[in-house]
């Protein structure tokens, strides 16, 4: 059986599987409904009738004829993907990025990227979080899509994924042009000139800040450099009070080593629970012994808050610990001491020097917040130890003061 439609146009033959091809390419007006002739030639074979072979398939027979309109359908078809049933236009990176996205936060990781071993990939702070997180809950961490077991030792970095990402195109988040991501840090950092930036004159108190390119207009016109001296030491004062205060955090660790009695610790928390109906997270280090007297540090997060694991506002205190007997002879022992990163640590802590007195009545510290931030701190507790180093020296009673807490 033979079928024609015919018009005075161009012929444009179909099989079923490209009816929506041709409905997409119609809704863009790229071809004219009335200017299409459909040409269909089908043989139907009826087994009953036919004089044919016996083994003629039951089923219609479509051919199809090459034309142009066909190649227009081809390439419409290789620039679309297949989604809910549409055909939607995307571009081949953003593709590519839909696929080698962090499974976790679905962005497209901009540091390491660590895939499980059934090769799904997670971004390296979404990897440390899901760590951190079945450590506070005391589970075994698994992989958000497959549910595998997730480990530092299980779970490798995919070098091939950061390559190609690194590679991927980004907007500028000032001048909205597009580079390659490997280059849109140093872009947005030196070389946009929509880049926010502060006025030269704002360590004197001009709060101005415009893109880069306004920065020469607003100098001429900034009226700050004629300001009298007293408005602009009043400024001065005020900035420098947080200045001072990390030169007096220097200054502390400095004078460290002037003191005769100075040692210092590497020390590693081990994960301990308590003994109660709803047991807490705890961490404790082995006795150790400084200045004759042996010593443990105890920590916590969030100060034991109900749930850490729902916030992502998250850190570490300590405690310092005296576990030796204090004899009559020192009935008051007065240190200080200072946590800081050391060699086989894997954060930064910021350095703070805490002086305090230990005598027969006081053997422990108040907990102390350890000055770290709270991706940090996922760190520390995506690891399976905690290591750092515990700088401290004993001085005179007369010198305590020298030593702020």
């Amino acid at each position: 059986m033979t079928m024609n439609f015919s018009s005075t146009a161009s012929t444009i033959n179909f099989n079923t599987y490209d009816s929506r091809l041709l409905a997409a390419e119609i809704s863009q007006n790229s071809i004219e409904p009335t200017s299409l002739t459909y040409s269909m030639s089908a043989e139907v074979t009826n087994p009953s009738t036919s004089t044919g072979s016996g083994d003629e398939p039951e089923y219609k027979k479509i051919k199809l004829v090459n034309s142009e309109e066909d190649q227009k359908l081809s390439k419409l078809n290789s620039d679309c993907v297949i989604s809910g049933g549409f055909y939607i236009n995307k571009k081949l990176e953003d593709r590519i990025g839909g696929i080698l996205c962090c499974t976790v936060c679905l962005d497209l990781p901009q540091t390491s990227i660590y895939q499980c071993s059934n090769g799904h990939l997670m971004c390296a702070g979404c990897f440390a979080h899901l760590l951190a997180d079945a450590r506070l809950k005391d589970e075994q961490a698994t992989c958000p899509n497959c549910r595998c077991e997730i480990s530092k030792q299980s779970c490798c970095r995919n070098l091939a994924v950061e390559k190609t990402v690194s590679e991927l195109p980004a907007n500028c988040l000032h001048c909205n042009v597009m580079y390659p991501r490997n280059l849109l840090e140093i872009h947005q950092k030196e070389e946009c000139m929509e880049r926010p930036i502060k006025c030269k004159y704002s360590q004197i108190g001009c709060s101005w800040e415009g893109p880069y390119h306004e920065l020469e207009s607003h100098s001429l016109e900034c009226a700050h450099p004629n300001k009298p001296a007293k408005d602009i030491m009043e400024f001065l004062q005020e900035n420098n009070s947080k200045i001072q205060e990390e030169q007096n955090t220097l200054g502390q660790l400095v004078n460290f080593l002037s003191y005769e009695k100075v040692c210092f610790n590497d020390l590693q928390f081990k994960q301990y629970k308590t003994d109660e109906i709803t047991p807490k997270l705890y961490f404790e280090t082995n006795r150790f012994n400084a200045f004759f007297h042996q010593w443990v540090l105890k920590a916590r997060v969030n100060d034991n808050q109900k749930n850490p694991n729902l916030t992502l506002n998250r850190y570490l205190s300590f405690q310092l610990i005296l576990k030796s007997k204090l004899s009559s002879s020192h009935t008051s022992f007065p240190i200080s001491f200072c946590a800081l990163k050391g060699p086989f640590g894997e954060v930064p802590i910021n350095p703070r020097v805490h002086t305090f007195e230990f005598n027969q009545a006081k053997m422990e510290t108040d907990f102390i917040k350890l000055n770290i931030k709270a991706t940090d701190c996922n760190k520390l507790l995506a690891s399976k130890t905690i290591n750092f180093r515990f700088l401290w020296l004993k001085h005179e009673k007369s010198k305590i003061n020298c030593f702020g807490c």
